[in-house]
């Protein structure tokens, strides 16, 4: 291990932030403390910004810190391709386009310029064709993606329990690169978004205002709100992560295993080979990962900054102006360019850190002051209701609702897949297959599932007794989620406080995301073998903040995002790929491990012959 020499740039910018991050932080602080005196002296927007510039300052000037990394020389395979090569200005722009993959460059730079041209120049025409082809995959084939997904939690299950699951990524002797918990905390704060903060209030409140079909119960009663927990439970729950883990381990096990490249073709690897992956099938698929990857990333980033600048305009009337999101969109961009070029080890790490962190904080918070016994009440009943019915949930093909509701979602997490899979791939190096397949359902789906209990339980209690009408909240402004949770944080107690957090947690959420995506897209637009540099990071985080501004200017974020849920369908048949791929490798390559209920019971002879022991012990 090595002491990450900074560049002068990244010393500079750390100058630089410290005395932004005091003075903003120090106005931020009195503001809650002295709401009305700094309130005389200072406008909203003012306040707005410089809770921002706190916010951003902060993250940035922990992404810059030095820290300790592996030498260059001592990385091979996949770590090395997670490291960002420091190269001169010059030589990054000397070679940017020699260490880019042709292809994949021109066809993802050509087809987002295309689709942007087609919505200014021809915008209805454009919305139609997207609206058609949608409506085509979530009606038409939303059977075959609820089917995918149920085979996918099957599979997922099986290499949890069975003999597969002892099998060691890497060889007995490899070991793990990151501690388990900061190994969750990657993989979770990547693959979730800030998604889980604005659906976090906001899903159960739809389903309890509209019950979904599947439940034959009153809109807006006692019956609605288990109905509503648990269709938000199996939204968001254990099918909704096994997209990803059905994705990233045939690419973590032939990328140890059978030394193929880190990419998402390598699913491919059973079928065409190692030296096969360079095929136009493996470009087509590697192509594809970049293009959802970007769509779904920087769709999120704009629909994010819209959002949250809704919410600061329902909660202090602070107007930003049509300026405002795209103000934004470049504050984060910044935020997440400079974490993704400062490696895994030092900014994507930390800042994954403080975002777990702020999490638990806030979900203990809201536990202590939230209706912690009617959460509990509510909340087990709909566990009870979501492993009774998951099957049933699972296969309930239903009306429209279940289209735009169920298969919608299914579709969008498999268009996630490509980037989420990759880096958990990436992470797993020297994880036994099942620490893997707990880590990436299990245990995410567990935290995801506690957070959607504590609020989405919190905006059910408030709102069927009356406290807020956060149903009439969101209806006043265009039906918008990104409303819901300020009502409820209103009617708590700490409710400035807690908001405050809130906020935080939206900038932070959608950074580490946004940050993890522009490295995988960096590694996946290189050559094969060729580990990205900070510059072309740079350019392909910027595309990111780029599209997600021409969104912004063009108005067509619900055609990108059609755009990126399309990918989802033709990932969502590669999973069938992968799985059978994997599973027809492991069958006939990998014998003699024992299920998970085997190593159990092989433990129970040692366990009982120790207690025997201490009872003789006893005795005597």
């Amino acid at each position: 291990m090595a002491i990450h020499q900074t560049s002068p740039l990244e010393r500079g910018l750390a100058k630089v932030l410290v005395p932004i991050f005091l003075v903003s932080g120090a106005i931020v602080i009195s503001a809650f403390f002295f709401p009305n005196i700094v309130g005389s002296l200072m406008a909203g927007k003012v306040w707005l910004v410089v809770s921002l510039v706190f916010f951003g300052s902060g993250l940035g000037y922990v992404a810059v810190l030095p820290g300790k990394i592996d030498e260059e020389s001592e990385l091979t395979g996949a770590d090395y391709l997670l490291k960002v090569r420091r190269l001169s200005f010059r030589d990054t722009i000397q070679g940017f386009f020699h260490n880019q993959d042709k292809w994949s460059f021109a066809v993802v730079i050509g087809v987002f310029t295309l689709f942007f041209g087609l919505q200014v120049f021809i915008p209805d025409q454009a919305l139609t064709a997207v609206t058609t082809v949608q409506a085509f995959l979530l009606n038409e084939l939303g059977l075959l993606f609820l089917g995918i997904m149920l085979l996918s939690v099957v599979f997922a299950g099986y290499l949890l329990l069975g003999p597969w699951g002892e099998i060691i990524l890497g060889g007995p002797d490899a070991t793990p690169a990151y501690t388990y918990p900061t190994y969750f905390t990657l993989f979770f704060t990547a693959g979730i978004a800030a998604g889980i903060i604005f659906w976090g209030p906001a899903e159960a409140l739809f389903h309890y205002q509209t019950p979904p079909p599947f439940f034959d119960v009153a809109p807006q009663s006692e019956a609605a709100i288990q109905s509503a927990l648990t269709y938000s439970l199996f939204h968001w729950g254990i099918s909704a992560w096994t997209a990803y883990v059905v994705i990233g381990l045939p690419i973590a096990y032939f990328v140890y295993e059978k030394g193929a490249p880190l990419r998402v073709s390598t699913i491919l690897t059973p079928f065409l080979g190692v030296d096969g992956l360079d095929s136009i099938w493996g470009k087509f698929v590697d192509v594809m990962a970049i293009f959802a990857t970007i769509g779904g990333i920087a769709t999120s980033v704009a629909l994010v900054s819209q959002q949250f600048l809704t919410g600061i305009t329902y909660q202090w009337g602070v107007e930003m102006g049509d300026m405002g999101p795209i103000l934004f969109v470049g504050g984060l961009s910044t935020i997440f360019i400079l974490s993704a070029s400062t490696g895994v080890n030092r900014g994507i790490r930390r800042i994954a850190g403080i975002n777990i962190l702020l999490f638990f904080v806030f979900a203990g918070m809201l536990a202590v002051v939230g209706p912690f016994t009617s959460v509990v009440e509510q909340g087990s009943a709909a566990l009870g209701s979501y492993a009774i019915n998951f099957v049933p949930l699972s296969l309930y093909s239903g009306p429209e609702w279940v289209s735009n509701w169920t298969v919608w979602n299914w579709v969008w997490w498999f268009s996630w897949a490509p980037f989420a899979g990759l880096f958990l791939a990436a992470l797993s190096k020297g994880r036994r297959i099942r620490t893997v397949v707990f880590t990436g359902v299990v245990a995410t789906s567990a935290a995801a599932i506690v957070w959607f209990l504590l609020f989405g339980g919190t905006a059910l209690h408030v709102q069927h007794l009356g406290q807020a009408n956060i149903l009439g909240t969101i209806g006043e402004w265009g039906g918008s989620e990104a409303v819901a949770a300020f009502p409820i944080l209103s009617a708590l107690p700490l409710s400035q406080l807690m908001i405050f957090v809130f906020l935080a947690l939206i900038v932070v959420f959608i950074s580490t995301s946004a940050d993890t995506s522009t490295l995988i897209v960096a590694i996946l637009a290189s050559r094969p073998g060729v580990a990205p540099t900070r510059w072309a990071i740079g350019f392909w985080g910027v595309f990111q903040g780029g599209v997600a501004i021409a969104v912004l200017l063009v108005g067509g974020a619900s055609s990108l995002q059609s755009l990126a849920v399309f990918t989802g369908g033709p990932f969502a048949v590669l999973t069938v790929v992968a799985m059978v791929g994997l599973s027809r490798t492991l069958y006939r390559e990998e014998g003699g491990n024992k299920s998970l209920i085997r190593v159990v019971l092989d433990k129970v002879p040692t366990i009982s012959g120790t207690l025997d022991s201490q009872s003789l012990r006893e005795q005597e």
